[in-house]
């Protein structure tokens, strides 16, 4: 790795990228070189992420924030440094971060104390999410208005998989309790404008929740020009550790909800007659945080502020124009979103042939594709399908890594026909 924050378009070079992840020097099946394409479900992991969560149980594993010892002393200046780091990659305040499980537990979270906050209060109110919502940010608010009595509305996309906005600034009315959206969709790769989104909520006085699991890999994130409310993406996404997420909060607004769980490390004071509750974000962390995850997640975010943002951007849309290419070129292929833009993700099925059919062939020639409904029944539905073949680019996806998904979607086409 280039030293410094140094790595630009003019010398960027992937061969050198792929040499810090271990992982994909591997074979499948017997010597079959691994083509990862499975990016969007999760991403692998460079060698500092990993050295620093070893380098962390080998040299200062400790519980944090309670012991006056030098272990613990030294594991609170870590974890707490790491929530500095990534509230810095994002544009927020550090006290606006609270360490989650993932994107769902962040949203289960927010729904959850929402839902204690209103009470069953909401009829006649609405939560406003969109059409093609991974399920993580539909069931929570399923359940947020079976407990408070709001009901849920969803935003229609057009044909070519982009988000209604007419409909949109119909629907987020004075009634709207919450507006729930994902900036990149984990299917169709389509950018929402979430910022326009955000600030049809604020025009209401609703709440506006981001889902950023996919967007945040692939795009520089400011939340404060977004306009959100709450902006949520998991580690595991972002080159760091799995069971690790962040829930993002604007100023202030987390000093307004209850706690989503109670334990240890949250509380200010405890007697048998009554508990009192610390200030966010820790109100919101009960128990032993995961302390590896978020010094593993600091550590991606401080890899990944080595290169420009303009020498990642470039290079993944070349990589997915090619990938794109590839699949335009197949006879019978229908590719999901629209027409030109994909944020590192092109989902696709081929006539008459079965999504995990072809997944199953490709994954006999060393190619990782993800193949299902994606946690997206709802949006599958609306376009007539029950599955479809995904696959998604990371910085790390090369060329060669294109061509050998052709020559293998290629091969295994002519075994289905």
């Amino acid at each position: 790795m280039i030293a410094g924050n140094t790595i630009t378009l003019a010398n960027f070079s992937v061969e050198t990228v792929r040499q810090e992840f271990p992982i994909l020097r591997r074979t499948v099946h017997g010597g079959t070189p691994l083509v990862y394409l499975d990016n969007a479900a999760t991403v692998q992991k460079p060698q500092r992420v990993i050295d620093a969560i070893t380098n962390f149980y080998a040299t200062s594993n400790a519980n944090v924030h309670r012991g006056g010892h030098a272990l613990g002393t030294e594991a609170t200046a870590l974890f707490e440094a790491a929530r500095t780091d990534v509230a810095s990659f994002i544009g927020a305040a550090p006290d606006g971060v609270v360490f989650t499980r993932g994107t769902t537990e962040s949203i289960n979270l927010v729904a959850s104390a929402l839902a204690s906050k209103f009470g069953a209060n909401l009829s006649g109110k609405s939560v406003v999410i969109t059409e093609m919502e991974h399920h993580a940010n539909i069931v929570p608010w399923q359940v947020f208005c079976e407990k408070t009595g709001a009901s849920l509305r969803v935003i229609p996309i057009h044909n070519d998989g982009t988000l209604d906005m007419h409909s949109a600034c119909e629907m987020v009315t004075e009634n709207v309790v919450v507006v729930a959206a994902v900036h990149v969709s984990n299917t169709l790769g389509v950018t929402n404008p979430v910022a326009e989104l955000c600030a049809l909520a604020q025009s209401v006085g609703a709440v506006s929740v981001i889902d950023g699991a996919q967007a945040i890999v692939h795009y520089p994130i400011d939340v404060s020009a977004i306009g959100c409310d709450f902006y949520v993406f998991s580690g595991h996404k972002l080159y760091g550790p799995t069971g690790i997420g962040v829930l993002a909060a604007r100023p202030g607004v987390l000093d307004e909800l209850p706690p989503y769980q109670t334990g240890g490390a949250m509380i200010d004071t405890v007697t048998f007659e009554r508990t009192t509750y610390g200030a966010p974000p820790l109100r919101f962390e009960a128990g032993t945080p995961n302390l590896d995850g978020a010094i593993g997640l600091a550590e991606a975010v401080r890899w990944l502020q080595a290169f420009s943002r303009d020498a990642i951007v470039e290079h993944e849309e070349r990589i997915t124009e090619e990938l794109l290419s590839v699949l335009r070129d197949v006879p019978g292929v229908t590719i999901l979103g629209p027409g030109r833009k994909h944020a590192g993700i092109a989902s696709f099925v081929i006539d008459s042939m079965h999504a995990h059919d072809i997944g199953t062939l490709l994954d006999e020639q060393g190619v990782a594709v993800r193949t299902g409904h994606h946690c997206t029944m709802p949006l599958l539905r609306r376009m007539g399908l029950s599955s479809a073949v995904r696959a998604s680019i990371a910085l790390y996806t090369t060329s060669a890594d294109i061509e050998a998904f052709a020559g293998a979607l290629h091969s295994a086409i002519r075994i289905l026909r």
